[in-house]
């Protein structure tokens, strides 16, 4: 067998490289859409990829079973519960697919229909020769994690309750994926990071005795208490997701490769003032909350760019990125990874236009959660909160802060369970890291819903954000910056910074 596995860092996202090497027909599961590496590792490997597996219809990123099906002829194939709008092979649960000879020797793939991420979910169990006893191993896509469930609520089931996919998981995990034996080894289709569970482990590969023993939604529970625990605390949805599963559902125009054209400052603000793009800073924190062209919106490249640009970014928006030199490409092809292929160009060296310009920038107003003046004796419960945990600030955090003016007087009197009533205080983290813990006071609005909650916020007033170190918050904070609010800032190192402040 040869087997391969391609995780991507920035999407948390693992696909597979199959292949017989007696035979060379090869099968390919989860693709990206940038699909070089997988044509240069099959060739090199003398292998030709027949057939293309999605284990379902994916919401994080724009799969690459397209690119793939006209690069080599492969056919593409689904559950047999997926609707599409392409031809595609359907496959049975209990189906087995040979990659080996006539003699039905080699390796092999059976199917297993696992819904409850998704209605047509499947995992494929892949066995080096067609006896063996213990197989090679298992593809879970997103139905089995190292660590964690597939979340059971995310759009691809419109129609159905979570509360009906958790139980449907329930089936799936305990009548297919545990009674494969210890020994198979798991492989899933994301790690750490992305949000398509809630507490996914950084191992990208396990097997199913230490999920059976470690996994904390695998332990033995009533089903009901099962169907609460997964479908509580799960990671807000990203606003990209709905877009990208209608097109890996749909269809989607072929990805085409090439860096942005350059266009000139005119050009760039020409593109934002009459064709109504979005001016996207990926250069990193510390350079963007220095100076940036007022009025854009950021998120770095060295952070998870996509998710986070899918976030505020409404898709089919026209983009324009401001990216520093020799870095555009990679820009263009992450945005492409989720669908976002409306990049109208890129302005070259935006720090250079910055220097030269500096009446059409802006810096950032950043704080130290001292200045939230919310007493020490409530931090430190914040601190207990936190575990002790300890955690450096942003490299952006250098820059010179400024003080949070009030005009309800004094706040260091002791400790208070609000912030002062001119203020808004947000935290845009996650459910379950808010309820974890959080600042006294603050409302959990998180970054991935926050372009559509803007409205419950008041513009006339201040508004003070934090996450957990200090990036996601100033996300957000070029957000409503771009929204129109005035009096915009975040807290310095987020809610680590909190804790490691109060030892």
């Amino acid at each position: 067998m040869h087997f391969a596995q391609y995780y991507l860092d920035c999407l948390s996202q693992a696909s597979y490289l199959i292949g017989d090497k007696t035979t060379g027909r090869a099968v390919l599961v989860d693709p990206r859409r940038d699909i070089d590496d997988y044509l240069h590792d099959a060739e090199a490997a003398g292998l030709r990829i027949e057939l293309v597996i999605e284990t379902h219809i994916h919401a994080d990123f724009l799969s690459g079973h397209l690119e793939l099906a006209r690069a080599t002829g492969a056919t593409i194939a689904f559950g047999e519960a997926a609707e599409t709008g392409f031809p595609v092979r359907r496959l049975r649960d209990g189906e087995r697919i040979s990659l080996g000879g006539d003699d039905g020797q080699g390796v092999s793939l059976t199917v297993l229909a696992t819904p409850g991420h998704t209605l047509e979910s499947i995992c494929v169990v892949l066995r080096e020769h067609p006896d063996d006893d213990v197989p090679f191993g298992v593809l879970t896509g997103d139905t089995l994690f190292v660590g964690d469930v597939g979340r059971p609520d995310l759009l691809s089931a419109a129609g159905h309750t979570p509360q009906d996919m958790a139980a449907r998981l329930h089936r799936s995990l305990h009548t297919k994926l545990l009674t494969l034996p210890d020994a198979t080894r798991v492989f899933p289709a994301h790690g750490a990071g992305s949000a398509c569970g809630r507490s996914l482990s950084s191992e990208t590969s396990s097997t199913i005795g230490d999920q059976r023993r470690f996994n904390y939604a695998l332990q033995p529970m009533p089903v009901d208490d099962f169907i609460r625990l997964v479908t509580a605390g799960q990671p807000a949805t990203p606003g990209y997701f709905a877009h990208d599963a209608a097109l890996n559902r749909d269809g989607h125009p072929l990805l085409e490769p090439g860096p942005p054209p350059a266009l000139t400052l005119d050009e760039a603000l020409a593109a934002r003032d009459r064709q109504g793009a979005v001016l996207l800073d990926c250069r990193p924190l510390a350079a963007y909350t220095r100076a940036h062209l007022t009025g854009s919106l950021h998120t770095s490249l060295d952070t998870r760019f996509a998710e986070y640009a899918g976030s505020v970014v409404t898709p089919g928006t026209p983009i324009v990125l401001l990216a520093d030199p020799g870095t555009e490409q990679e820009a263009r092809l992450r945005l492409a990874r989720i669908g976002y292929d409306h990049v109208l160009g890129h302005l070259p060296d935006p720090a250079a236009v910055l220097d030269r310009m500096p009446e059409l920038s802006s810096s950032s107003r950043r704080i130290r959660y001292e200045e939230l003046g919310l007493g020490e004796a409530r931090l430190a419960g914040v601190a207990e909160a936190e575990g002790g945990r300890t955690g450096g600030a942003e490299s952006g955090d250098a820059i010179p802060t400024g003080s949070l003016p009030t005009d309800s007087g004094p706040t260091d009197s002791g400790p208070t369970d609000s912030v002062p009533g001119d203020i808004q205080l947000i935290d845009v983290r996650n459910p379950a890291e808010y309820e974890a813990g959080a600042l006294p006071g603050a409302r959990n609005l998180p970054l991935a819903g926050l372009a559509h909650r803007i409205a419950e916020l008041d513009p006339s007033r201040r508004v003070v954000l934090y996450c957990r170190s200090g990036n996601r918050s100033v996300i957000a904070a070029a957000l409503l910056e771009a929204r129109g609010f005035a009096e915009v800032c975040d807290v310095i190192g987020g809610y680590e910074a909190v804790g490691a402040g109060t030892q």
